[in-house]
């Protein structure tokens, strides 16, 4: 592998054709398979080894490429680019694909032909051209099928398994992503999985599942709650664990990361306004782990510490004092409504939400009304602040429902607040990276209950 600054004069890939003499062509990679070996069938005990890239000149242009060969030679040149690279390729074969055989395995391209890389006659080099570099890298925002034919998430759900199996376009954007899962498999070869949380203007969660390295690594440079993707030939099928349908990244599929379209563009509106108002960490709570299976204990400065530590969400258990909890405050500050649609905070007597984004379109409102209180824990080791206790945690935690809580006297809110300020509580926090706050983490409470001293007595006994 080498960098090649020198201007060049390249092929189109659309100007290819089997005749053509010793093409050189420029190009981004817009997808990667992992390495695979098969048993060489002229040279028995030996193995052949192979991967495919996709790489793409021009917003209608890409085309497949691979390379067989040696151990040596194929992952050498494998771990010499990723995904979002720009190359040059030099001398590679031209030759007429099989659309029944070649785009059974690969993204479909537009190209008649595919080439294919060898060690004695091709050569792979990064391209340093700063020109072909200011040509190249915007396609890597420029989806290779129709932008405006795709499922969205709701459509998926809605049509459920009569889409099991089916492999289609869908965009939507990154919510959250597991760590990464390494397995074996019982011929002993080593495997990994990834699952990530889609979600979009009409579902709050959907599972996206990766199994090649190349696509975890992609994925896992995306930042949660403001990335849009465009997923091509994604395969949807049926998880009957879960019982839900699920999408599943292949080898045809083709990840377009925040696509230059005006779809992903009201998409991405609604992420951001989703992300600053809050509805994404509300709509959380609904997904959090059971609480029976969360057991480590934290002192506040320990959250603190982890948080900064570590980019991941996590979950514990602090036995602090519930240091601020304003129940007696103004209404409009412990009961918030939002669109049902969308989520989006608005006021009741809105005839139309707010928020340009909505799916409602401009139809009546519709809303949802609950608690959104801000509450701060204090242990002897400092103050988490303004930590969000929302919707049906709250109601659980608080037992009483929002229209209960609207018939409460002044006083009855103010002796509710009482029953757990300066209590020692037992509280079950989650903790999620916001670099968009002072602290740079959010805390959302899942419950906190009067806690027992024996506990209280154990934990204190632990720090000591």
């Amino acid at each position: 592998m080498s960098y090649n600054a020198a201007p060049q004069n390249f092929v189109a890939i659309s100007d290819l054709h089997p005749n053509t003499s010793h093409p050189r062509v420029a190009g981004v990679i817009i997808g990667k398979t992992d390495v695979k070996s098969f048993p060489d069938r002229k040279n028995v005990g030996f193995d052949r080894f192979t991967f495919s890239f996709t790489i793409k000149d021009s917003p209608e242009y890409f085309i497949n490429v691979s390379s067989w060969g040696t151990d040596g030679y194929v992952n050498g040149l494998a771990n010499s680019f990723s995904i979002g690279d720009c190359v040059i390729i030099e001398n590679p074969l031209v030759s007429t694909k099989d659309p029944e055989k070649d785009d059974r395995f690969c993204p479909s391209t537009p190209s008649f032909y595919r080439l294919l890389v060898t060690e004695a006659h091709s050569r792979l080099s990064i391209c340093a051209d700063m020109e072909a570099l200011g040509r190249l890298m915007p396609l890597l925002h420029v989806p290779g099928k129709d932008p405006r034919d795709f499922y969205s998430l709701g459509d998926i759900v809605a049509n459920g398994q009569s889409l099991d199996g089916s492999v289609i376009n869908v965009l939507a954007a990154v919510r959250s992503m597991a760590e990464p899962k390494c397995f074996t498999t019982s011929d002993g070869r080593q495997g990994q999985r990834l699952e990530v949380k889609l979600f979009d203007e009409s579902v709050t969660s959907f599972s996206l599942v990766c199994w090649d390295r190349e696509a975890i690594q992609l994925v896992q440079t995306l930042a949660p709650k403001e990335t849009v993707l465009f997923l091509a030939d994604v395969k949807i099928g049926f998880d009957s664990f879960r019982n839900c349908m699920a999408a599943t990244v292949n080898s045809r599929t083709i990840i377009t990361v925040n696509p230059d379209t005006q779809e992903a563009s009201l998409l991405f509106n609604y992420v951001k306004e989703a992300s600053e108002s809050g509805t994404l960490d509300q709509d959380d709570h609904q997904g959090d782990m059971p609480l029976e299976s969360i057991m480590d204990v934290y002192t506040v400065s320990q959250l603190k510490m982890k948080a900064q530590e570590s980019p991941d969400t996590f979950c514990g258990i602090t036995f602090s004092l519930i240091s601020k909890l304003d129940l007696d405050s103004s209404l409009s500050k412990v009961i918030r409504s939002r669109c049902s649609k969308c989520k989006y905070q608005v006021k009741e007597e809105q005839q139309v939400c707010s928020n340009p984004s909505c799916p409602a379109g401009g139809a009546a409102l519709t809303v949802t009304t609950g608690f959104d209180l801000l509450v701060d824990v204090t242990d002897h080791t400092g103050t988490l602040q303004t930590c969000s206790l929302c919707g049906p945690a709250a109601e659980k935690t608080l037992g009483v429902s929002v229209e209960e809580f609207l018939h409460f006297t002044e006083d009855e809110r103010t002796a509710m607040k009482w029953k757990f300020l300066l209590e020692r509580c037992k509280v079950y926090l989650k903790i999620s990276p916001s670099p968009k706050t002072r602290t740079g983490m959010r805390g959302t409470i899942l419950a906190f209950y009067i806690a027992d001293p024996g506990e209280v007595k154990q934990s204190i006994s632990a720090w000591l």
